[in-house]
């Protein structure tokens, strides 16, 4: 993907500089069969500075990419990294990495808290109708994650009504929820910081440009370039930071909903087994 960009900016790059060859060519010959005012000469030297202005930044563009197959992908982008202003840009580069220790750490939290809640909910299920209570608590305390707590509190409180345990149960399912959903918070802040800081950083090379071009008294292509480069730099890096955080927040909500259905799933399981237990015991 990345040779197939590289190809068409080269390509993008040879017809510009075929077109202002053109361009040249039609002004050279026009000036040979007419004599020039002095307007039309101070045109034609304005035209001339922006294509070579245009050239030069063609002719490095064309060096970086070239730089970028020789030296590594790293290098290139440690080098736009600097030509963003390296003091506004580790802001972006902090947002990214404080939100990949948080998405890191709620990846291995909730990695940690699966089971194969079905398997469970069965063994939990012929314990219980065994009248084994004391074999399910202890199968529920060795056994990590969100659906085994809640299948405990539900254990606990098996002699009082089933209205009580539901409301137990679900009380402390939502409690577990808020657990598995810590943090999630601070991962939408820096998804939210990372392109509202590269959108600052457009505005400031903005400014920059226009402060350019005011010390210059001029508007020259090689004057506005600078500030220019800043602003589109920050705002790609920004954009990036944000895609980044945003597939892994994504695929932190998959398996947080993914554990939340497993929890409904085994505490209607539950109900339903301390249901059929007191029916058992009601029938003797």
């Amino acid at each position: 993907m990345r040779i197939f960009i590289d190809e068409m900016r080269r390509m993008l790059c040879i017809v510009c500089l075929l077109i202002m060859s053109l361009m040249t060519n039609q002004a050279s010959v026009a000036a040979q069969s007419a004599s020039p005012s002095q307007a039309e000469v101070e045109e034609a030297w304005i035209d001339s500075m922006a294509i070579d202005s245009l050239t030069t930044a063609f002719d490095e563009e064309l060096a970086d990419m070239e730089e970028m197959e020789e030296g590594g992908f790293h290098k290139a982008i440690k080098k736009k990294f600097i030509e963003g202003n390296a003091g506004f840009m580790s802001l972006v580069a902090l947002a990214l990495v404080l939100g990949l220790a948080f998405c890191i750490e709620r990846i291995i939290y909730l990695s940690l808290s699966e089971i194969n809640a079905k398997k469970f909910v069965a063994d939990l299920d012929e314990k219980i109708m065994a009248g084994e209570i004391d074999a399910a608590k202890e199968q529920c305390r060795n056994t990590r994650g969100p659906v085994a707590s809640i299948c405990y509190q539900g254990l606990e409180r098996i002699n009082e009504p089933l209205e009580d345990i539901e409301r137990s149960i679900s009380s402390y399912g939502s409690v577990q929820i808020a657990n598995l959903e810590k943090g999630c918070s601070w991962i939408t802040l820096f998804i939210a910081m990372a392109p509202s800081l590269g959108f600052l950083g457009t505005v400031i090379g903005m400014v920059m440009a226009f402060n350019d071009i005011q010390m210059a008294g001029d508007l020259n292509a090689s004057v506005v370039a600078a500030g220019m480069k800043v602003a589109l730099i920050t705002t790609i890096f920004g954009i990036i930071v944000a895609l980044v955080l945003q597939l892994f927040y994504n695929y932190i909500l998959s398996k947080i909903n993914h554990l939340t259905s497993q929890m409904e799933e085994s505490a209607i399981s539950l109900m339903d087994s301390i249901n059929n237990l007191k029916k058992k015991q009601a029938g003797k």
